[in-house]
């Protein structure tokens, strides 16, 4: 079945970014595997925790795909080996998660089952500049308006 591209509107150009973002996110895993955590390690910092017991380092990967925190992790099927019983089964995972502009992923780290993935957001500080109003696209009026400044009337 073919999905109908919510983006073809000649008003919505350069927006593909934003649709490939959506299929990705659409791809990913919902059936909730891995379990994560997600806490604030600092007043800037943010450590995602993910559950990935039997998985070694070599069987997962951890990328930056545009704005996404992809994690996808492959476990190799052992075919030497001759199980009487498997109850515990060689799976694949993908998970994502969306960052929003500017957090960077600082490392990532696997103790125990526990894959670490840490992350700092900068602080974001405000900008004000000033906007020139300029009278019939000419040379610009009278003074600029201070967007920032709080102004008194007289």
């Amino acid at each position: 079945m073919n999905r109908i591209s919510l983006f073809n509107s000649p008003l919505l150009l350069g927006f593909d970014h934003f649709e490939r973002a959506i299929d990705r996110v659409a791809k990913a895993s919902t059936d909730g595997y891995p379990p994560y955590n997600i806490e604030q390690t600092g007043d800037d910092r943010l450590r995602i925790t993910l559950a990935v017991a039997g998985f070694t380092m070599h069987d997962l990967v951890v990328q930056i795909e545009d704005n996404q925190l992809v994690i996808r992790g492959k476990q190799t099927d052992d075919r030497e080996r001759l199980y009487l019983h498997r109850g515990i089964a060689a799976r694949q995972f993908q998970r994502s998660f969306v960052l929003a502009e500017g957090i960077e992923v600082t490392g990532a780290s696997l103790d125990n089952g526990l894959l670490h993935i840490d992350l700092v957001r900068p602080t974001v500080e405000p900008k004000v500049r000033r906007v020139e109003i300029r009278a019939n696209g000419k040379s610009p009026a009278h003074q600029p308006i201070d967007i920032g400044a709080d102004t008194e009337k007289a």
